[in-house]
């Protein structure tokens, strides 16, 4: 099969390239998926470069890549399932983040334990399925586990236009809180057609110094200062940072013991749970994927750069089923 591989840390660009590769073959508990779609995430990002360097220290390879094929997010077909199988058969169609078993989503085919593996939604797209797994459990988990967000709530989405930011808008939405939205003067009038109740042009206008205040700042971009992003808090309000923000990731509970405010990051996992839940989202259309640009297989390195760039709206997939020899 084709796949896009790699063997050292290094700018996507350098280090990735298509080979042919063996198909995998399932053991009794996996199902190999003929993968049709993949979304790219700044995670792979970070673990085709190996930076932050923190990345190697989590077992991700110290001096070189521990998984040969990157990717996390898939959506495709049931091809072949082990004996052990009972929840699946050829023919099925799946999402899923191989987050948690080895990734290689940006190939043809992957073979994939069945507690890892969740149906596609029936009413979307292979592609518009693996925009989902890994940008839209982040937001989940930012907005309910760590801000613990309840109806009513006004809510601040800081970097509301991308991947992540997308999904989050629309959860808010959906779990009863009213939203602003914080993006460019070129996403305005697609934050709101997500369903955004306010939007605040960053260009033209500083949240942080505002009149307004929130119960749940879920901050994507992690641009500013807590300090900044705590003035715009309400009593008793909560900031949850999704990007790398050291002030909240290592000081948080220390700020949030003496201000009255809570300050907290979010370490993304992987939940099958969590994914079954939107689902139901998605099913019900309450959230709709977001798609910026769809690249073959072998513009992998290409689309990372695009995303790389900050500019996408959405979600930047990989067809991997079309791709282009």
């Amino acid at each position: 099969m084709k796949a896009m591989v790699y063997e050292k840390f290094g700018s996507p660009s350098d280090v990735l390239h298509l080979d042919e590769v063996e198909k995998p073959v399932p053991n009794d508990d996996e199902v190999l998926v003929n993968i049709q779609a993949a979304s790219i995430n700044f995670g792979d990002m970070a673990l085709v470069k190996g930076e932050p360097f923190l990345i190697r220290l989590m077992g991700y390879g110290l001096l070189k890549p521990k998984h040969a094929i990157p990717g996390g997010d898939i959506a495709g077909l049931v091809e072949a399932v082990g004996k052990n199988v009972t929840q699946f058969q050829p023919g099925d169609e799946i999402f899923a983040d191989l987050g948690r078993c080895g990734f290689g989503a940006f190939a043809e085919y992957v073979a994939v334990p069945e507690a890892e593996l969740v149906s596609k939604p029936a009413n979307m797209t292979f592609e518009q399925a693996t925009a989902v797994p890994q940008a839209a459990i982040v937001a989940l988990q930012g907005l309910r586990d760590k801000g613990h967000i309840q109806p009513g709530q006004m809510v601040l989405i800081n970097g509301a236009s991308g991947g992540v930011g997308s999904f989050a808008v629309q959860i808010v939405k959906a779990l009863g809180g009213e939203v602003t939205a914080v993006c460019s003067t070129r996403n305005i009038d697609m934050v709101r057609s997500i369903g955004a109740d306010h939007v605040i042009d960053y260009t033209q206008e500083d949240f942080t110094q505002g009149e307004s205040h929130y119960d749940l700042i879920f901050d994507i971009v992690a641009n500013r200062s807590v300090s900044d992003y705590k003035r715009a808090l309400n009593p008793g309000g909560t900031y949850v940072a999704c990007a790398f923000n050291p002030t909240s990731l290592f000081l948080g509970p220390f700020i949030s013991m003496t201000s009255g405010k809570k300050v907290t990051a979010l370490s993304h996992q992987p939940k099958v749970e969590d994914l079954n839940f939107m689902r139901k989202l998605l099913e019900d259309g309450k959230v709709v994927p977001v798609i910026d640009k769809c690249y073959p297989l072998n513009e992998v390195p290409e689309a990372m750069q695009y995303l790389e760039q900050g500019r996408h709206r959405g979600k930047v997939v990989i067809k991997v089923a079309t791709w282009v020899k």
